[in-house]
Formats: C-alpha cells, structure tokens, sequence
C-alpha cells in the first residue's frame, strides 16, 4: 500500500477527552510522517454550534478560530480533512438536551433521531451547515449513521411501518437518502460517508432500489483481530453490485478493545490491520477510496473514557506504517521506534515502562505506571500485608485501635507508597494539563487514580487518628 495507494484518514473522536488544539498542532506533522493522508475529525460537542444549536456546545469546545487553525496547520501538512457529523444514530449530544427531545424516535432514549418530522431534517441540515462553513474545498463529509438502536420503535415509525411494504430498512434507507441528498444538494462537489452497519443486512434489491449508493460511499468497519476477510471480500462485492461506486474500510488503534480500557495491547490492533491488508488484496485495485483508523475515545456519549491519545500513539504510528508499508517486519518496528524516540517497543504484551520523545509520551510513560502499578501496590499492603489485615482492619480502624509495636512494621511503608503515588499523580496532572482540559483531567483522575489513592490516604489518615488516640 505505498505512495499512490489508498487515502489513509486518522480518526479523532471529540466526544471525550479533546485535545487542545496546541497539542494537535504538535502531532499533525508526526501523522504526516507516519504516512497519514488525512483526518476524519469527528467533533461531536467541541464543534463551535452557535444560535439555536448553541446548546450542543460543551464548555470546553474549541472556538472557531481554534477549528480554522487546525485546519490551516493540517493544510500545510498536506492532510485533507473529513468532517464527521452524527445524523440518525448516536445522537445523544443533541438528544439529551430539552430543546431537541422531542427529536428522539423513542420518547425515552436519546441516541436515535425520528426520521419522519420535518423538523429532524432541519436540524441535521443546520448542523451540518454550520460545520461546513468553517472547512472549505472538502471533497468528503461523513454523515455517521451507525447503530441506530431502536430505530421503528418509536410511536410514528410504528404506525408508518403497519402500511403495506413498509420496512425498517426503508425508513433507514430513507433516512440516509434524505441527509446525503441534502448534502449532495447544497453541496455538490462533497461526496457522504456512512458507516456500513446499518446497511450490512439490507438485501441488494432494495438497496440498489433505494437510490442511496449513488448518494454515499459506504465505510466498512470492523475491529477484530481475527476478522472475517473473505465475508469482507463478499460484503465489498455486494456493495459494488447493487451500485456503490467505491468502499472505505475502518480499522481501529485504540477504543475498541474495552470500554474502560487505559492501556492498548498493539499486537490485536496490528493484527487487524493486517487482515485488512488481506481484504484489500483481494479487493478490485479501483474499489477502495481509503483507508479509515479509528481512535474511539468513548463507546458513547455517556460512558467512560478508553485510552488516552497519547497512550495510543505507538499504536497508531505501527498500524500506519503496517498499511504504508503493506505489512509488519523488523523494518517497520525500527521506523516506529525512530520517529517516536522510543527504544522498546512491545507489541505482543503491555508494555510495562514506555519512554519516548513525542508529543505526549511522558503521559503514556506515568499512565502505564499507574495503570501497572497503583492499584497492585495499593493491594498489596490493604490485603496482603500481615500486620495490616492482622492489627489494622477494619474494626481496629473503626475504634481507633492500633498495638504500638505492630504499627511501626507498616507505618513507614504506608506513608512513603502514599507519597510516592502523590508525587506520580502530580506528575500526571501537570504533564496532561499541556494537552487536555481540566474536565478530562478530573474524569480520568476519579476513574483510574482516585480509588487507590484514596483507599491508601484512609489507611494512613486512621493510623494518624489511632496514635492520636493511643496518646
């Protein structure tokens, strides 16, 4: 897959953990020299929505002057830009505001549009509108339309479905056509997107009926280590016979291995996009637009943070150069290690102590420590420390108990493991100041950090507390 081959598009997703825009613009040129050919920027709520959508604005969005810069700085890397804008499924970051509720297919959930209001094609179009006002001469605009959950469930859907020869799978075609032909409409040199999910069932026949894939271009995802290469080969085959004119494939470097994954095994994610190489070899030479690696940073809107972008660039640089160099070999690892500074690269387990010189690598060198280390040490003294499970449990604790003699076997250990933690964490928080918001700083301490660290300052608060009373 070398120069002239396939675009190769890095995903960043917004929707948790941003990076500030100085930080991407001190990654853009490792992208680029990694092979990169460009960003799907999947901005979620850190695009700057203003008048009626200025509610899908989260406090910490970027400001259109920020949006213009990293577009300016990913120009003069010469990486075209994709923008990525939810439109049917994975709607939550509108659909959970009161102002856009009444949107929703089913009542109670946020995450579907209602397909059949006027009023949901008007949103879509605004949003939209709006994101393509600040990215000019785009050739794609990817609409989204994963994982509809829940799509004809909802009151309109169901009655619209009990007339004759209405499916599901209309009302999602219609759906689509409606957004793509509005981009195509308003915009006539942009090609859409979609992820392929929702089309992936849907027989040729009415797909081809649909008129939606001389509309769109489908963007086939799949995460696995082991995936299915032939049904993939199937799967573009059908897709060319019921009129799609090209095919994107979506692999993935972080985000798809564990919803509260901190830390990437680059071997699974390598392995995956080896067997995409396998795909595209035995995929017609002129059916493949591009190449796609996501980097999911949630699973959705509301759950937790997976690993960090930082933490995931060994990961992405190896995959970019597996699909630049059409596979994986001592050379490409040697490579890697050049362009990132680094002088151990795993990729068959964790690797447990991670140095670099890249932007952001002392992040991934002290949440690999954490991630290796807290909570194991942290253990270790609570529950498999005699003098600590035999004279200071709970009850002891609780009355302020503590045998003199007893207490100067785990004292010293207890308050130099606490001071060691804090002094790691401050690192951690200085280090992820220079590229995150506080918001995320916050969400990854109180999922990762605090609960040992807090367990292990109880202990050492109530051994304060026994002396105390002791004397």
């Amino acid at each position: 897959m070398a120069a002239g081959g396939p675009r190769l598009l890095v995903h960043l997703d917004m929707k948790g953990a941003a990076p500030r825009a100085r930080y991407l613009a001190e990654v853009l040129p490792l992208l680029r020299a990694l092979g990169a050919t460009g960003l799907l920027l999947e901005y979620e709520d850190t695009f700057p929505y203003a008048g009626p959508l200025g509610p899908l604005r989260a406090p910490h969005a970027y400001s259109p002057g920020e949006v213009r810069a990293v577009l300016s700085q990913a120009k003069e890397q010469g990486l075209e830009v994709v923008p990525l804008v939810q439109t049917f499924g994975h709607m939550e970051f509108v659909l959970k505001h009161k102002e856009f509720a009444h949107l929703r297919e089913v009542k109670a959930f946020p995450n579907a549009l209602n397909p059949h209001k006027e009023e949901s094609r008007a949103l879509v179009k605004a949003m939209i509108d709006q994101v393509m006002a600040l990215h000019e001469d785009i050739k794609w605009f990817h609409i989204g339309c994963d994982e509809v959950y829940y799509l004809g469930e909802g009151e309109e859907s169901k009655q619209w479905l009990q007339q004759q020869d209405n499916t599901p799978e209309k009302l999602c075609l219609s759906h689509i056509k409606a957004v793509a032909s509005c981009v195509a409409s308003s915009y006539p040199t942009v090609t859409p997107i979609v992820w392929d999910d929702m089309l992936r069932g849907i027989s040729e026949e009415a797909l081809a009926e649909s008129g939606v894939p001389q509309l769109v271009q489908p963007m086939i995802w799949d995460y696995a280590a082991d995936l299915d290469v032939e049904g993939k080969v199937h799967l573009i085959e059908k897709y060319r016979r019921c009129g799609f004119s090209k095919v994107w494939f979506a692999s993935a470097f972080k985000g798809a291995t564990g919803v509260n994954q901190s830390l990437i095994l680059i071997g699974h994610h390598l392995n995956n996009h080896l067997q995409w190489l396998k795909v595209a070899s035995k995929s017609p030479v002129d059916v493949l637009e591009g190449i796609t690696l996501t980097g999911w940073q949630r699973y959705d809107h509301f759950s937790v943070l997976c690993e960090l972008l930082p933490v995931a660039i060994p990961c992405l640089a190896v995959c970019l150069q597996t699909l630049k160099n059409g596979g994986y070999s001592e050379k490409v690892k040697e490579n890697v290690e050049e362009l990132l500074g680094m002088s151990n690269l795993e990729v068959d387990t964790f690797m447990s102590t991670s140095v670099g010189t890249f932007p952001g690598s002392n992040i991934l060198t002290l949440v690999t420590e954490i991630s290796f280390y807290l909570k194991s040490s942290v253990d270790e003294l609570l529950e498999r420390n005699r003098y600590v499970t035999g004279w200071f449990s709970p009850y002891h604790r609780k009355r302020k108990i503590i045998h003199p003699i007893i207490m100067h076997h785990f004292q010293p250990d207890a308050v130099s493991l606490l001071s060691k933690w804090n002094g790691v964490v401050r690192d951690l928080q200085a280090a992820m100041e220079e590229v995150f918001h506080k918001c995320t700083i916050e969400e990854w301490m109180e999922e990762n950090v605090y609960p040992s660290l807090q367990k292990l300052q109880q202990v050492v608060d109530d051994l304060d507390e026994a002396i105390k009373a002791q004397n």
